[in-house]
């Protein structure tokens, strides 16, 4: 066995983010290194490893969630972390690729508590080092040399796929009043859910798992991903700025129509009705306003619904996951992810 698969017998998830950021990083880094000069300069600026001048900096690279599902979830069927390197790879650069296009598209200026890509390079020069990450990915699925890579790279495709239809979906209820909740999950599950439900069925592809089980961990994922977002949602709008790296109340600030905003908005409530005046408003919404808008979410029971459809989808995850038979420790681990994903402060 190679050091990667040579682990401490117990782990918290905290821990295993920590293994699996730094398995992947060099995997990273040696494709980044294939990208054009031009390309290569911005996604390792994104990627927190050197600053806009490409001097190394100590920056924020993100949990690797992501990865860690890809490589946990090989070694759940009864393979290996190190099989999967290229597959765990890949899901970070797709991740990635859909980060630095996002922040283009709803202009946010701040990531891991440092300026976004295109606030620093550009809008268009973000937009083609996304394009190379992607590139990239199935490039590597397609170089791994793996029996399963021609299934992995229509899984991560569809997957990418479902992504941006989610985004489409986002972009639009900016232009919409009219947002129904159903929408609004669904756009949730293909935005987020579907590159999760990817990771850890790579994962099990990669492992050489039984069709049954690359299908339960799949499931596992899309409900660990889904339960995210909701969590997610809620954190973007009383996350603290500390964890989440953006400023408070940042989803409102962009009117953005997120889970729990959506469904104050369908709510019926009088809190619900005073929360869509302000979200029909053309100016920007004063430091007051936002607060009150926080409030009024909660006061519709929409932050509290949130909650629970959170802690419902982990639960439903879970299930998934035992159903795969993982190996023992592998499955502790990855439930001790789903819990941490899921988390109010994660």
């Amino acid at each position: 066995m190679t050091n990667l698969d040579v682990t401490p017998a117990h782990r918290s998830a905290r821990e295993v983010l920590s293994w699996s950021r730094a398995r992947v990083d060099p995997a990273l880094r040696t494709a980044v290194d294939r990208l054009p000069e031009s390309m290569r300069v911005i996604a390792g600026y994104h990627f927190g490893w050197w600053d806009e001048h490409g001097e190394p900096t100590g920056a924020d690279a993100g949990k690797a969630l992501r990865p860690a599902l890809v490589l946990l979830g090989a070694r759940a069927v009864g393979g290996t972390a190190t099989a999967a390197l290229p597959a765990a790879a890949a899901v970070e650069l797709v991740h990635n690729f859909s980060l630095l296009h996002d922040d283009v598209m709803d202009r946010d200026t701040t990531r891991r508590h440092r300026p976004t890509a295109w606030s620093v390079f550009g809008v268009n020069a973000a937009i083609l080092a996304g394009d190379a990450l992607l590139t990239l990915a199935l490039d590597l699925l397609a170089g791994s040399g793996h029996p399963t890579a021609a299934g992995a790279i229509r899984t991560l495709s569809e997957a990418t796929q479902r992504l941006h239809d989610g985004q489409a979906a986002d972009l639009s209820f900016e232009e919409r009043a009219d947002v129904r909740l159903a929408e609004c999950v669904r756009m949730a599950e293909n935005k987020t859910a579907g590159l999760i439900g990817a990771a850890c069925a790579l994962g099990a592809l990669f492992g050489d798992g039984r069709a049954d089980q690359v299908d339960r961990l799949r499931l596992f994922g899309e409900h660990v991903g889904l339960a995210f977002q909701f969590a997610d949602d809620v954190l973007g709008i009383w996350g603290d700025p500390a964890v989440t790296g953006k400023p408070v109340y940042s989803d409102l600030r962009n009117r953005k129509k997120s889970l729990p905003v959506v469904a104050a908005l369908t709510s019926g409530t009088p809190a619900g009705r005073e929360l869509d005046a302000l979200y029909r408003g053309a100016d920007p919404l004063s430091g007051a306003e936002l607060a009150h808008a926080a409030e009024l979410i909660d006061a519709a029971g929409a932050r509290e619904w949130s909650q629970g459809r959170a802690d419902d989808l982990l639960e439903q995850a879970l299930a998934h996951l035992r159903a795969a038979e993982p190996v023992e420790r592998a499955g502790r681990e990855l439930g001790a992810l789903a819990r941490l994903a899921t988390d109010r402060d994660h």
